[in-house]
């Protein structure tokens, strides 16, 4: 949940306890304690579960099958565990909006906020990290197909979630519970406003528009390369490399856009505008939950699409639920061999590899 809009239980106090009482009205946000009440704990609520099931699905079938583990499914193993992190947030701030007051504790208010930050930037990250891959397996396959190895995805896999621990140290510190007019807040408000900056600065450019620019970058190399393969397959996997960028960007800018608008207008003449900072407020509320169902998506886009992830799905299903068995008698993986071997054998690069 973002900081800016932690309070949304009814008046908000935030200048008059700054000590800026010249002509002070406290504003009134019924529109967006409502909003956040009835339908922010559904909403996250729902995406708690499903991305909850989806990556718990995902982790596993890859250790089930961690025998044949390889760099592609190292990733997506750490990009579960990253949702996961970021989900297992969500029910304290599905509370948190329906009953108006932090109910957790301080050391609650600390953990949750730093482990929503750190799952958010791993999370980015080893979507940038899968990209990376990609590229150099089909762009240089000779000569770095010897380093990619599972102690090679093991390093890689530490260096990120170390990088994301410190960029989320602000918020496992400087997250605290406040009392406002008798009311629990877990609010990151640091004294500083320069750690404020740092937050929407982390967040835009190392959450969104650096690997925004990696991704356009390294498929925009990958797709020719695909489309001039003799392969059945290639424009499929083109179309799911499209999906990949729009749904990433689809799904976080919008958040970003107002976050940057909830902080001008706090730095600017509007800042007492009441109507303007309770619309932005809504806003914020709305493109959290967008940005938040990402989470939910990416099992489906990483995981799913892949025919050999599919098969092992498959067969941990049936064998999980046996039931499944009466209305599909005939193993699910014979139909993906069999799409496999009508393919052509002229590539090397299958859809489980580059996705």
């Amino acid at each position: 949940m973002s900081d800016d809009t932690a309070n949304v239980t009814g008046y908000d106090y935030t200048d008059y306890y700054n000590g800026e009482m010249d002509n002070f009205a406290p504003c009134n946000n019924g529109n967006a304690k409502e909003f956040a009440r009835v339908f922010v704990p559904a909403l996250y609520s729902s995406i708690f579960i499903l991305g909850f099931i989806g990556n718990a699905l995902v982790l596993c079938v890859l250790v089930k099958h961690r025998n044949q583990t390889n760099m592609t499914d190292i990733c997506l193993l750490n990009l579960a565990v990253s949702d996961l992190v970021f989900v297992i947030s969500l029910p304290f701030y599905s509370h948190y909006s329906c009953v108006g007051h932090w109910v957790f504790g301080d050391f609650m208010c600390h953990f949750t906020s730093g482990l929503h930050s750190l799952g958010f930037f791993s999370s980015i990250f080893f979507m940038v990290a899968m990209t990376l891959d990609r590229y150099v397996v089909i762009m240089h396959a000779l000569t770095v197909a010897r380093h990619r190895t599972l102690r090679m995805g093991a390093f890689l896999s530490m260096c990120v979630w170390v990088l994301s621990l410190l960029i989320s140290l602000p918020n496992f510190v400087l997250t605290e519970v406040k009392n406002i007019s008798s009311v629990l807040h877990c609010e990151y408000k640091p004294e500083s406003s320069d750690w404020r900056k740092y937050n929407l600065v982390t967040m835009n450019v190392i959450g969104l528009v650096i690997p925004l620019l990696v991704m356009i970058v390294c498929y925009s190399r990958i797709i020719p390369t695909l489309v001039n393969m003799r392969s059945a397959k290639k424009h499929r996997v083109v179309k799911l490399i499209i999906t990949i960028v729009a749904v990433f960007f689809l799904s976080w800018t919008p958040l970003n856009i107002v976050l940057i608008l909830f902080h001008l207008q706090e730095e600017s003449d509007s800042s007492h505008d009441c109507n303007l900072k309770g619309n932005l407020t809504v806003a914020v509320l709305v493109t959290e939950v967008i940005a938040y169902a990402h989470c939910c998506l990416n099992p489906i886009i990483y995981a799913f699409v892949g025919q050999k992830f599919m098969r092992r799905v498959s067969r941990m299903m049936r064998m999980w639920l046996p039931c499944l068995t009466l209305f599909y008698p005939r193993d699910l993986s014979e139909s993906f061999s069999r799409k496999a071997s009508a393919s052509s054998r002229s590539s090397e690069f299958t859809p489980t590899l580059v996705l």
